[in-house]
């Protein structure tokens, strides 16, 4: 179990090294005035810092480490 956890925490380590963030579009309603609508594509984005993929990635190395010595 703990050699899982490890394993995933070091591939999302990696992968939020290598992709700091990613954005999406959600359409919002400017206008919602009975059968007349207006809408526009709006483009949000979500950042993390790269030293929190580093974080976790350590982590995961340790968790990882750590199973197979108990063994």
């Amino acid at each position: 179990m703990n050699r899982t956890l490890g394993i995933i925490l070091i591939v999302v380590g990696i992968a939020m090294l290598i992709w700091t963030g990613f954005t999406y579009t959600k359409k919002e309603k400017l206008v919602d005035a009975g059968p007349i609508q207006i809408s526009a594509d709006k483009e949000k984005s979500v950042n993390w810092p790269p030293y929190a993929g580093g974080i976790i990635l350590v982590a995961g190395v340790i968790v990882f480490i750590a199973s197979g010595k108990r063994k």
